[in-house]
């Protein structure tokens, strides 16, 4: 830095005439503007408005003026590092403007290019149901109990009281797994799951048992050889079969209405005694059609019932070849198709439909919703 300088001469200061900081500001306006990105910019401003900037380096020199001169030199000098610094904004507000502006139109995505929507699928009616079904017993306390669907002989027929000859174990209903000294077969009902919770569960026992069953059945309009069935066992003291009936009628009320009626007839299965079959009042014509030949129903072929499900308090048997001491504990059982119970909720005429895989027919039924 120059030291001071009582008699002024302009010469000695050349770099603080008006004709060099103008010079030095149309320098740095130039740069400004010739910076196309961000980081040229900063580049240009250490330059131009740094500590070892033109300006900057003028700028000291008037410590080395006479008093009366450094008012307007430094008036001067304050004009230009004000326009210089303003320029200097300008050109990073439009430079960043610019980078963005860039930037969103690199990465814009097309929303109207066409594409290919993608159907959506829907919750199979059969399994809906069956959760359904399932979550009316777990909302009573209920345990839900699965099992293997390739069962052991002795469990799917032995332990449940069928006799070696019963009809149910020849081929014409059960389809045995070779070799057949392993006594392996597709279970033909989920029953085999009622003796395997007596036999690994502590009582009392509530456990109701949804799944898939195989017969050597026709496949037709109401018969499949692969379908799905739901079952209940309640073990405990002093079960009675005012208790199944309760149960059942709470559990039909649920599924098809409070206005449901049941109907019980005596039957036969080695499993209980006594037996009986459920039916259900016709949805369809409510026992009108009956005797009424001039107003015939398909459902439930005019007799007003319909056969839903067997059931029965559990043969002491039963409970013995399970090592349930029958003298202290008894219990009753009840089982029903899945699928038919599909049927009688939403009028279908063929049980097909339910296996041939056509969405129409899941998204028309809205997940087994009546």
């Amino acid at each position: 830095m120059s030291g001071p300088n009582s008699s002024y001469d302009p010469v000695q200061v050349a770099s603080l005439s008006e004709e060099n900081v103008e010079a030095m500001v149309a320098e740095a306006l130039r740069a400004f503007s010739e910076a196309t990105t961000v980081a040229e910019l900063k580049q240009a401003r250490i330059t131009h408005t740094g500590d070892r900037s033109p300006l900057a380096l003028a700028n000291r020199e008037i410590g080395a003026l006479p008093p009366e001169a450094k008012r307007e030199v430094g008036k001067r000098m304050g004009q230009a590092r004000g326009r210089v610094n303003q320029a200097l904004k300008e050109r990073e507000t439009e430079i960043s403007a610019a980078e963005l502006e860039r930037r969103l139109a690199e990465e814009k995505v097309d929303v109207t290019l066409p594409t290919e929507l993608v159907t959506q699928g829907a919750v199979h009616p059969v399994p809906a149901v069956m959760d359904l079904m399932s979550d009316i017993f777990v909302a009573m306390g209920w345990e839900i109990a699965e099992g293997p669907e390739l069962e052991a002989e002795w469990l799917n027929f032995d332990a449940l009281n069928f006799i070696p000859d019963h009809p149910a174990r020849t081929m014409q209903d059960t389809l045995f797994i070779d070799p057949p000294e392993h006594n392996l077969l597709l279970r033909t009902h989920t029953s085999p799951v009622q003796a395997r919770s007596l036999l690994t569960r502590e009582l009392p026992v509530y456990v109701v048992c949804p799944g898939r069953v195989y017969r050597a059945d026709e496949y037709d309009a109401t018969h499949l050889p692969v379908f799905n069935q739901i079952e209940g066992l309640a073990v405990d003291k002093g079960i009675t079969f005012g208790n199944l009936r309760g149960t059942l009628e709470h559990f039909a009320r649920e599924l098809f209405g409070q206005d449901m009626v049941l109907r019980w007839r005596p039957s036969y299965f080695p499993f209980t005694e006594p037996s009986a079959e459920v039916d259900l009042l016709c949805f369809n014509c409510h026992g009108t059609s009956v005797g009424d030949p001039d107003n015939p129903c398909r459902m439930c072929k005019s007799e007003g019932w319909i056969e839903w499900g067997g059931c029965g308090v559990v043969n002491p048997r039963v409970l013995e070849a399970c090592g349930v001491d029958s003298s202290v504990y008894s219990g009753f059982a009840f089982g029903m198709g899945v699928d038919r119970t599909l049927m009688f909720r939403n009028n279908l005429s063929d049980l097909r439909d339910t296996v041939q895989g056509d969405v129409r027919f899941s998204r028309s039924l809205v997940g087994g919703a009546r």
